[in-house]
């Protein structure tokens, strides 16, 4: 009875262990025949993409970019990548269109469509449309021949020599190449227009990548706030302002800044550089503010993004950062400790 029993588990085991093979192999297929369409997409690129580049780069309107089923799952996730780099841009379902809302496209307009076949019924609808109002279309197929290529100001060859699915029916590196395609097209656009990283910043304002992204004006602490001396107040005066110029969450900045009658940054006085003179200045209460000062400090400007202040403070080996206008106006302070506080890195 235990020996048949045993025997059991041996073959379930041997059955599970197959299965397990079969299935790993199945997804390394399944990448490989993806990442080769996309790698022989890259080798077919030709003049079309920069002919696309040039009517994207030229279209006063929105960019419209529409696809029926998976590709149109794609479309959505290409328009998102588009207006996240500065190309206003949205996804047109297009059943919904010739219900109703053909009012979203408009002379202006430029029209990406995603249809493999390039017969999806409900894209050649949109034509009349498309063709009345004089918008470009741009059309992603693997069917050079179809009708909507035909229609086309522009034709992108999509084309794969089969699909990952086992059964060679489930659109998988089709979608896959289409989804690169246009990733290729929107980062190429993005570079074309010049868009830096500040331009991406104010598109992302929420979420981790928002946080990454934010500026130091959205992190300092006003100069109103913080400690800030004429070169000739006594050192007693400046100790006195460090000690009570404190955060929100009553934490002491442990520094003063030296600004002329108009605010422009002349130096700066920390709580290290105190302790130090402590030791060589036997008279240091006799001191003014600018026989203490270290000249020509370390600042940043307010619209640097807070990743280059915290590279900036690291590199530099300081907590404390004056933010100063281009010509030298004191205008707040960064610290160290705001950039982690927000758990922002």
């Amino acid at each position: 009875m235990a020996l048949k029993s045993d025997t059991k588990n041996k073959q379930f085991i041997t059955r599970a262990s197959e299965a397990t093979f079969s299935a790993l192999e199945t997804a390394r297929n399944v990448l490989l025949t993806e990442s080769a369409a996309i790698a022989r997409l890259a080798k077919r690129l030709d003049e079309n993409f920069e002919r696309v580049l040039d009517l994207l780069a030229g279209t006063r309107g929105r960019l419209i970019v529409t696809g029926m089923g998976k590709s149109g799952l794609v479309a959505k996730k290409i328009a998102a990548t588009f207006s996240s780099t500065g190309t206003p841009s949205f996804f047109l379902h297009p059943a919904e269109a010739i219900h109703g809302d053909l009012g979203m496209m408009v002379s202006g307009d430029t029209v990406i469509a995603l249809s493999y076949s390039g017969e999806t019924e409900e894209i050649l609808r949109l034509l009349d449309r498309i063709k009345r109002l004089g918008i470009p279309l741009i059309t992603m197929t693997g069917n050079r021949t179809s009708t909507l290529a035909q229609a086309s100001d522009v034709i992108l060859d999509v084309s794969i020599e089969k699909e990952a699915c086992s059964l060679n029916l489930a659109p998988t590196a089709s979608t896959t190449a289409s989804l690169a395609m246009g990733d290729a097209l929107a980062i190429a656009l993005l570079e074309r227009r010049g868009f830096k990283e500040e331009d991406f910043a104010e598109l992302h304002p929420g979420g981790e990548l928002g946080r990454k992204m934010r500026r130091v004006e959205h992190l300092m602490h006003p100069v109103e706030a913080i400690a800030v001396v004429q070169p000739e107040a006594p050192l007693r005066d400046v100790i006195e302002k460090i000690s009570s110029a404190v955060g929100p969450d009553g934490r002491s900045f442990g520094v003063a800044f030296v600004v002329d009658e108009k605010l422009h940054l002349l130096g700066i006085i920390t709580d290290g550089d105190l302790r130090r003179l402590i030791q060589t200045k036997p008279n240091l209460l006799d001191l003014t503010a600018s026989q203490c000062m270290t000249s020509n400090p370390t600042t940043i400007r307010r619209q640097e993004l807070a990743t280059a202040a915290l590279h900036l403070m690291e590199s530099r080996k300081i907590s404390s950062l004056p933010v100063a206008s281009p010509d030298g106006i004191l205008e707040g302070l960064l610290h160290l400790q705001d950039l982690w506080t927000t758990q922002m890195f």
